[in-house]
């Protein structure tokens, strides 16, 4: 079965100001990529807007709505803090990037797709209930887990995360409903500074694998091998979400992890056995970070190569 992309060309539209890591050629990267021959038989399909009802069920209405009505003139940035800004352009991007994940989800749900990859920006995970922050706007990832519950009865939803940065908006989210479960690598200490191995949730459903920087392959893998997938396994998913940032590669600048293109290639093929023998093989990606260019179109499509062998 085969393997939906799922973005759109609002989410380059997201100014979020000279320099600033989290830029549009990340994404062009990244379907480039995406572009080649290999990738033919991927199924491609627009983003469509999240609903104020899909945002809603993770983010109180005010902060949707606040977040919303920031319109700036073209050519012009709103400063939410030191690092996310938005632009003309950004509120648009990031109902789309809510809304590629919710599709991703439904694609797999129907059955039109096995997995699905999202190809988006801005980033979701650092977002908290009501609180930008770390590039993100609205957390897509636990937009689209709310989702699978809500429209597909899914009760049980697990979000992964092997971006460099722990998604400290998953785990606000998740920690207290023992039927989601959020599990991280990351580099620690790092931004933003949480993701210890001891928040563990309210129900044992937060699992954290903090690596120390300069860690490389084989720590990387000891940690998702001995830590995250047998809680994960024992959690027993009906829905895996992955959030999928590349910044723990050995060139991104952001942080100091050691990890190398083909480590994504192999914690994408244990995920996958996770959703075979829990979620009918049902699989959804969201880009999170990534900010070596090369690095990250190199890491995606390995990853994305990776999905479309099920």
């Amino acid at each position: 079965m085969p393997t939906a992309l799922i973005t759109h060309t609002a989410c380059l539209a997201h100014d979020t100001g000279s320099y600033h890591p989290e830029c549009p050629d990340r994404l062009r990267a990244v379907l480039a990529a995406l572009e080649t021959p290999e990738f033919a038989d991927l199924l491609r399909e627009a983003a469509p807007h999240a609903t104020a009802e899909q945002l809603t069920r993770v983010h109180p209405p005010n902060y949707v709505e606040a977040i919303l009505a920031i319109r700036p003139a073209e050519g012009e940035l709103v400063q939410l803090d030191a690092d996310t800004a938005m632009s003309a352009g950004s509120a648009e991007a990031a109902l789309r990037a809510a809304g590629a994940a919710v599709a991703g989800v439904d694609a797999v749900m129907e059955g039109w797709a096995r997995t699905a990859f999202a190809a988006v920006r801005p980033p979701g995970h650092h977002a908290e209930p009501a609180r930008p922050m770390g590039f993100c706007l609205f957390n897509s990832a636990a937009v689209a887990a709310l989702h699978a519950r809500a429209r597909w009865g899914v009760q049980r939803v697990a979000v992964v995360d092997f971006d460099v940065h722990h998604g400290n908006g998953t785990q606000a989210m998740f920690a207290a409903d023992a039927d989601l479960f959020y599990a991280s690598s990351h580099q620690h200490p790092c931004y933003p500074g949480t993701g210890a191995a001891s928040e563990r949730g309210t129900a044992n459903n937060i699992v954290n694998a903090p690596l120390r920087p300069g860690s490389d392959s084989a720590a990387f893998r000891a940690a998702w091998s001995d830590t995250i997938l047998p809680e994960l396994d024992r959690f027993a998913p009906g829905m895996l979400i992955v959030s999928a940032g590349f910044d723990a590669h050995k060139a991104d600048p952001l942080a100091q992890l050691r990890v190398e293109t083909a480590d994504y290639i192999w914690i994408t093929s244990e995920l996958m056995r996770v959703a075979e023998m829990h979620c009918g093989g049902r699989l959804v990606s969201v880009l999170e970070g990534g900010y070596d260019l090369e690095a990250l179109a190199a890491s995606a499509a390995a990853h994305v190569r990776t999905l479309m062998q099920n």
